[in-house]
Order: structure tokens, then sequence, then C-alpha cells
């Protein structure tokens, strides 16, 4: 085993798990399952789920719901997000607004749209367009 990292060599760069909040677990699970398409890691009792997205776990936590709204916003990276609009919206998810710009930067534009899960925890889809290369 190597080296142990002393406190000033550690520096958080990344997302291992989410956790969020739900009131019903079956529900919360056909949402993320059905409705946006994650692939069900596995279940563990009394109340949780864990998806994978991309690298990161997602954790659905029936345990630690106590009534309370909201959580972290979750932003899910999306290449066209115009098409995974369209895509969960056939699916059934009601989002709060339509994509739209949010930042335009020097090399490319920032787009964003809103939606909630089956628990009411806000969610969100982004993408980072660039332009097209002008002949």
């Amino acid at each position: 085993m190597g080296r142990r990292a002393t406190e000033r060599e550690i520096a958080l760069s990344a997302i291992g798990q989410i956790a969020i909040p739900v009131t019903e677990l079956r529900r919360a699970v056909e949402f993320y399952r059905d409705l946006l398409g994650l692939r069900l890691l596995f279940e563990a009792p009394p109340g949780l789920a864990f998806f994978d997205c991309g690298g990161v776990r997602l954790m659905l936590d029936r345990a630690n719901a106590d009534g309370a709204r909201g959580s972290s916003i979750i932003y899910f990276r999306v290449e066209d997000i115009r098409i995974a609009h369209d895509a969960l919206e056939s699916r059934g998810v009601a989002f709060d607004d339509a994509p739209h710009l949010i930042h335009r930067f020097p090399d490319h534009e920032l787009w964003m749209c809103f939606f909630r899960d089956s628990e009411k925890n806000n969610l969100a889809l982004m993408s980072e367009v660039r332009p097209s290369p002008r002949i």
C-alpha cells in the first residue's frame, strides 16, 4: 500500500456519490430508472437505491427523508439539450421550463432547463454548445 496523503495534499475534485432524500423509494426508483433511463446498480435495505451516472453514484435514501423538501440540484450534462429535453418529456418528465441560454462564453454557450423528480427534488439538464465552424 502506498503512502497516505497529508492534509495539505488532499483536494476534492470529483463527485463520487450524490444522495437524494425520497419519501417513496419505489416511485423514485421507477422515475430514475424508467423515465430518466439511469442504470440501477443495486438496492439495499432498509431504503436505499443506487444508480450509475457516468461513474458517479446517485443514492436515493428513504431512511433520511425527514419531510423537508429540497436538495442539491443535480445537473445532468447532455450533448444536445433539445433532443434530451424532448426525449425525457416524451417519457412523461414534466419540465419547469424549456431549454434556454444561460450564458455566452467566448467559445461556447451554456444552455439549461429544469425539472423535478417524483419526490419534488430539483434537477437540470445542461449543455455546452460550441458554435459550428463557418465555411
